[in-house]
């Protein structure tokens, strides 16, 4: 199995010390789970009523053996609109504080600086920008705390990205688009970088399974992220409908990206995930 590492420049949970700062190092796929505390995110907006169900659910992820915890207060589904970062952030802090005094290593799920940076100072050690990493004020943040951050390719924004996305080549744009952006956030003192082709995001089926097949190639530099979890694609590909009723597609993707050398995957069901990549890896994987 392949060995990875993440680098922080101050303590995270279940880190090590590392040169001038701190690493988070696994083998093989990781999982990062999923914590929604928005109204209306596709699959599970509205799910966690209060801080302390979402706190709760975290905390399980984490015992599942997550290595990280998303937490993210504003939904990217399609044809989603934004939400002021007031309010994004009554929705985290309190969730991303309780999971930090529980020891569970956070990443804040957020493209607004002021929330990265509030997120980061309330325990939260990495930012997961789905609209990656364009806005400089959030590199700066990024830069400032010692935080990683995952770099996401989406084409247009939340709001508009399904319209009518098209590529000459997505696989090269994507590609192009994810290198250039992590020597510019590298370039800029973000400590490290997780690359993310951005399934979903503003792209057709045809698109997603170009990038899906040439995950090889795009795992061949940064670690490699890959986040498909309930998504559309999946609809696509087996007439399922229901996004709770997604999770074995979910795992048959995210075992091919496995495959294909991907570091991590993002995930809305930790414990199945983590038996099936074990299972996986057993057999020589």
């Amino acid at each position: 199995m392949r060995a990875f590492e993440l680098r922080f420049r101050r303590p995270v949970p279940g880190g090590e010390p590392s040169g001038e700062g701190f690493a988070l190092r696994w083998q093989g796929t990781a999982v990062m789970g999923i914590v929604n505390v928005t109204p209306d995110s596709f699959s599970d907006g509205g799910h966690f009523a209060t801080a302390a169900a979402a706190i709760d659910a975290g905390l399980a992820m984490a015992a599942a053996g997550a290595l990280l915890v998303d937490v993210g207060g504003e939904s990217t589904r399609p044809g989603a609109t934004p939400v002021p970062a007031h309010e994004e952030l009554s929705r985290v802090l309190p969730v991303i504080e309780g999971l930090a005094a529980g020891e569970v290593a956070v990443s804040i799920d957020t493209s607004k600086p002021d929330v990265a940076r509030e997120a980061l100072s309330a325990g939260a050690c990495l930012v997961n920008d789905v609209r990656g990493l364009r806005d400089p004020a959030l590199r700066a943040v990024c830069a400032e705390a010692g935080a990683p951050a995952v770099l996401t390719h989406m084409q247009g924004t939340p709001e508009t990205m399904q319209r009518a996305p098209s590529y000459g080549d997505v696989v090269e744009e994507v590609s192009t688009f994810l290198r250039r952006g992590a020597e510019r956030a590298l370039k800029e003192g973000i400590v490290d970088i997780i690359v993310d082709p951005g399934i979903g995001f503003g792209k057709r089926l045809e698109h997603n399974l170009a990038l899906l097949r040439a995950l090889p190639r795009l795992a061949s530099g940064h670690p490699l992220l890959i986040g498909a979890s309930r998504k559309q694609l999946i609809e696509s590909l087996s007439g399922e409908t229901a996004p709770t009723a997604r999770d074995p597609g979910s795992l048959a993707l995210h075992l091919h990206a496995a495959a294909s050398g991907a570091a991590m995957v993002r995930a809305h069901d930790v414990a199945a995930h983590l038996q099936a990549l074990r299972v996986w890896e057993g057999i020589g994987g």
